[in-house]
């Protein structure tokens, strides 16, 4: 492909390591908000050890991606343990809530 012909688009690019655009607080959750759109968004979360989201539902389905450290999930009552480097899913309209289990960062993308 020749890149010299290409031509740019307006929009805002970005390079940026995802484990440093967030830092853990003490006795606290960190989010940024990295893409938002009506029809879904990307979160970055930084968990400290045992900060939690109590249950809830969503009309969204979401992929959470652990960067880093360890978290309980508990979807539809049933807890799943996800460490760094892996992801799991969570479906649209079903119970779920989440427990850092030490310091985690995590990557949570929403889409309808």
């Amino acid at each position: 492909m020749n890149t010299e012909n290409t031509q740019q688009n307006s929009a805002e690019v970005n390079i940026a390591k995802l484990s440093e655009e967030v830092q853990f607080q003490d006795s606290g959750i960190v989010s940024k908000q990295l893409i938002k759109k009506s029809n879904g968004n990307i979160t970055l979360f930084a968990f400290d050890k045992d900060e939690s989201l109590t249950e809830h539902t969503s009309s969204f389905d979401a992929l959470a991606y652990i960067l880093e450290g360890e978290m309980e999930f508990k979807i539809g009552g049933k807890p799943y343990v996800v460490k760094g480097g892996e992801y799991i899913n969570l479906p649209a309209n079903i119970s779920h809530g989440l427990s850092a289990k030490e310091k985690t960062k995590m990557l949570l993308m929403m889409i309808k």
